[in-house]
């Protein structure tokens, strides 16, 4: 069998970094170019690689982050972008990928956890990972106390606006969770990342508030993907800002805050965004979903 070698943390090294890119773009179809070319490929995201040549040809990545769990910090290392092209599949290279990245960091975190999809549900177990249900959160529009506040300075943020881009950047960088009972902190790198290349288009700015939420309008349903704030706010002042008169439901992507609010939960028993961990929070709440934009 042929040995390749296993290189990381190579972000400065242009030509690694641009076969990386092509191999996502090539697997996932991501284009991460504009994300690492403003410089937002931080020391918190590291690939792990094997080469051949300088042709990357399977990678693991990890994201080092603070996850806030009921109030309680801890140090976590989430895996991401787990691929292989096509031309050296069947050689077990993700497997010696994710056996490095165990090895390397179990006793440096206090979990390890990763998003998989309906294809390689198999795959993670075989290295302690236990698959874990996370729900979904909404809420009735007969539930929200606030009206649409008539004189709301609403503006969507464009990213190749230089004085967006750098509020953008002052945001991710100063943000608090956004729950106390499930949250991100450290992650600047991969909420930067959303808001170039997935939500370029739901990025608004509310005045009023300061602050910035991700959202956008389906008939009667208002999706908000994250609500990215320097301090504590309420969910009522937020929707009452970007509420339409079509709006019935309010689905969220992160957990709320309870604030006697009565959520609509429901278990995700269909997704093609699986959680697991290694090994399992004791102290997680039941209901729970990690941030949509803390997913790597």
């Amino acid at each position: 069998m042929t040995v390749y070698q296993l290189i990381s943390d190579y972000k400065n090294i242009k030509v690694y970094k641009d076969s990386f890119n092509e191999l996502a773009k090539m697997v996932f179809g991501i284009d991460f170019k504009v994300w690492y070319e403003k410089g937002y490929w931080s020391d918190n995201y590291v690939c792990y690689s094997y080469v051949d040549g300088d042709k990357v040809i399977a990678n693991a990545s990890i994201n080092k982050m603070t996850i806030v769990s009921n109030t309680k910090e801890y140090q976590a290392i989430q895996v991401g972008t787990v691929m292989t092209h096509p031309d050296y599949r069947y050689q077990g290279l993700s497997g010696k990928l994710m056996n490095h990245i165990m090895e390397k960091y179990e006793k440096e975190s206090d979990f390890i956890f990763l998003f998989a999809n309906k294809s390689v549900l198999d795959f993670y177990p075989k290295f302690g990972f236990e698959k874990v249900q996370e729900s979904s959160f909404s809420l009735s529009i007969s539930d929200v106390k606030k009206q649409p506040t008539q004189s709301s300075t609403l503006r969507r943020l464009s990213i190749e606006s230089t004085t967006d881009l750098q509020l953008l950047e002052d945001f991710a960088t100063e943000r608090i969770p956004v729950s106390s009972l499930l949250g991100v902190k450290n992650s600047e790198h991969l909420l930067m990342f959303y808001f170039i290349l997935v939500f370029s288009e739901a990025i608004y700015y509310i005045q009023e508030e300061d602050v910035i939420v991700l959202f956008k309008h389906a008939g009667s349903h208002l999706h908000i993907f994250d609500i990215v704030s320097k301090k504590s706010v309420e969910i009522d002042t937020i929707l009452s800002h970007i509420i339409s008169t079509e709006t019935e439901t309010i689905n969220l992507y992160f957990t709320p805050d309870d604030n006697d609010k009565k959520f609509n939960t429901a278990f995700i028993t269909d997704s093609d965004d699986t959680l697991f961990v290694r090994p399992l929070i004791e102290d997680v709440t039941e209901h729970f979903q990690f941030p949509l934009t803390s997913h790597s």
